[in-house]
């Protein structure tokens, strides 16, 4: 049975579908949070998560030097355009949600974070230990 090294990703982006997907009035408010902008944080901690799994699953590619090669790229783009995606179905499908310009924004420097940070943090957790 060949493993699927994307699995975890898809999975994190199914999750990431099903939040963005519930109506804004499912969503728990809590006031003081709202100050530091914690929305923001959650954005950008979602996709930070996601890039970093695919760039996991893009290292962890058999039949692809490029994918290897150029898997930070590769996953912090496609992250990004996720999130994209995501703000213009909050805007258009999902009911009760708005699309936010800086929820996107968020979630690209989330995708940009994981970046910097992967090498850090495929030192310190071993089993993500894949060099870029």
């Amino acid at each position: 049975m060949k493993k699927n090294v994307f699995l975890p990703a898809i999975l994190w982006a199914l999750l990431i579908l099903i939040l963005c997907g519930l109506p804004g009035k499912d969503i728990p408010h809590i006031s003081f949070l709202e100050l530091l902008s914690f929305d923001k944080l959650v954005h950008a901690g979602i996709f930070f998560v996601l890039t970093v799994f695919g760039i996991k699953g893009c290292r962890l590619q058999k039949r692809s030097a490029y994918m290897k090669e150029h898997a930070a790229f590769l996953s912090a783009g496609i992250s990004s355009a996720y999130g994209g995606l995501m703000e213009i179905l909050q805007g258009t499908i999902f009911i009760g949600r708005t699309a936010d310009i800086f929820d996107f924004i968020a979630d690209s420097i989330g995708c940009v974070a994981a970046v910097w940070l992967y090498p850090y943090i495929s030192r310190k957790i071993p089993r993500l230990n894949l060099p870029l």
